[in-house]
């Protein structure tokens, strides 16, 4: 049923977006003792209705939204990694067979130079998009640019140029995933977004199964055709592919709740309603009110910003293993294209763990323990995969590192929305701020792989059961903070101050019952 069936028809005679707005100036006030009315089209529908007309906004964002972010970023996480499946393509082979002549530390740091340009466009691109307003072109248009240069990989004839073409790809690449959760947390309330940030995180762990696949279909039959190893068409396929889906993007994506098109004049009230009870505060209205630098310096003067981002960063760290995972899987013995079949399970294995998780933590309300709990499976993974040569342990140990480490990252990734909510330009900064911090790893990372490390890896294995282990204790320092806050709203006092700076919530929003998520 939609909203406008079950509103009264002497309320549907609003329509103007204009007039919503001047309405939310009289019912909205700035005293915050004064509660705030819900706008026309929504304040007269019973609760029944209510549920109703919400459950139906919400099957409607989702079928707008999910559909094509996940599938834009399986591309984004395809284009960003097929180099580790190029590898075993023949992209190190020398030139008389159709390779690079690549070191192993070369290749490391052509894997490497990607996320040294993914780190310095991500707070900019964020703010930019949540000035602008308009993630319907921006993200799409991102994706046609990096596209265009994924695809141009396959034409590298030197170190030189594939450095430069990675430094550039991961420049362009930074917009998208940040942008994306910015983008969710606009559109969904606290409840919700745990399980809609596993939606979309799950392309990437699609995207690491699809690779898999892809890369044995490509690396068994085209290799040499059209006088083209392999590794090329890997990157000319994959790059045309990903331009055709921005294209396609360009008629699915929305804006923000305010602005977008494609809602109606009911809809749109409950949309923004919705937020605006959740947390106490409207999100996106103007570009006007979206200051740059205002957001940053909120993000950075807020300590659970800088607990978040140990967090992530440890999250990331321990994840870093799966940028090499199928160099990885090759050190079981098996040939090359069985290596790259074998990096399919783990995946999916991961995407089935990832949804249960934070379907649950929605479910349930708590993100603690959803968050903490796989991280002691990647532990004890690493431990195994650092202790024994043995195929079927260290398989299993396989098995477990994405699982592990993922399970919990997008519940970690909504808690950052969860704990940073309003107001947006903060929220975008601190999103931003942590993914490029946390993306650092990515940097380091690859050299603790080398060849000859190999099959124990026990450097690297031992620096990502670390990581894991800080992850646990940074969860449980941020979860002593929100209890403590959490108290002093019940208190009626106030969470400015020492301990939690720069407009943790909005003043009204703890009189109407906000409490951090835990």
């Amino acid at each position: 049923m939609s909203i406008p069936e079950v509103i009264h028809s002497s309320d549907a005679k609003m329509s103007s977006d204009d007039r919503y707005i001047e309405d939310a100036t009289t019912q909205f006030p700035s005293n915050p003792k004064v509660r705030r009315q819900p706008p026309e089209l929504v304040r007269h529908l019973s609760p029944d209705e209510r549920a109703v007309a919400e459950r139906a906004l919400t099957r409607k964002i989702d079928l707008r939204l999910l559909p094509m972010l996940v599938l834009m970023y399986i591309m984004n996480y395809l284009d960003r990694n097929n180099i580790a499946a190029a590898r075993l393509a023949g992209l190190e082979d020398p030139p008389s067979q159709g390779g690079l002549s690549l070191t192993s530390t070369q290749y490391l740091t052509a894997l490497s130079i990607l996320f040294v340009g993914y780190l310095l466009m991500q707070i900019p691109s964020n703010l930019f998009l949540n000035k602008i307003g308009k993630p319907s072109l921006y993200l799409p248009t991102v994706m046609i640019v990096w596209g265009v240069i994924s695809a141009a990989t396959a034409g590298a004839h030197s170190y030189g140029g594939l450095i430069a073409i990675r430094f550039f790809l991961g420049f362009v690449e930074a917009a998208y995933f940040p942008g994306c959760l910015f983008f969710l947390s606009s559109w969904y309330t606290r409840k919700e977004l745990g399980f809609r940030t596993a939606l979309l995180y799950s392309g990437s762990l699609l995207s690491g199964a699809f690779s898999g696949l892809i890369s044995a279909g490509i690396t068994n039959g085209l290799d040499g055709s059209r006088g083209l190893r392999a590794w090329r068409w890997l990157f000319i396929i994959e790059g045309v592919i990903t331009i055709f889906i921005a294209f396609c993007a360009y008629f699915f994506l929305p804006d923000f709740p305010r602005t977008t098109t494609w809602l109606t004049e009911a809809e749109k009230q409950l949309a923004i309603w919705r937020l605006d009870e959740d947390i106490g505060e409207d999100d996106w209205v103007s570009a006007q009110q979206q200051t740059f630098f205002h957001g940053f310096k909120l993000a950075v003067e807020d300590v659970k910003m800088w607990i978040l981002m140990v967090l992530l960063f440890c999250f990331v760290a321990s994840g870093t293993v799966t940028n090499l995972f199928p160099t990885v899987v090759q050190t079981l013995g098996y040939s090359d294209v069985i290596s790259l079949l074998l990096t399919v399970p783990p995946y999916a294995l991961a995407v089935i763990t990832t949804f249960l998780n934070s379907w649950h933590a929605d479910r349930t309300g708590e993100r603690y323990w959803h968050i903490t709990v796989p991280l002691y499976f990647s532990v004890l993974a690493f431990i195994i995969a650092a202790a024994t040569t043995a195929t079927g342990p260290r398989y299993f140990a396989m098995m477990l590192m994405p699982a592990g480490v993922y399970t919990g990252y997008v519940v970690a990734l909504a808690w950052i929305s969860n704990t940073l909510p309003r107001p947006p330009a903060k929220r975008a900064a601190a999103l931003a701020a942590i993914n490029a911090i946390s993306n650092c790893s990515s940097i380091y990372a690859s050299y603790m792989y080398p060849e000859s490390a190999g099959p124990r890896y026990i450097v690297a294995m031992s620096v990502n059961c670390v990581t894991s282990f800080i992850a646990i204790c940074a969860a449980t320092v941020l979860r002593f903070l929100l209890v403590h806050l959490n108290k002093k709203l019940d208190r009626g006092e106030t969470v400015k101050g020492a301990i939690a700076v720069g407009e943790a919530i909005p003043g009204e929003a703890a009189q109407r019952g906000f409490r951090f998520v835990l």
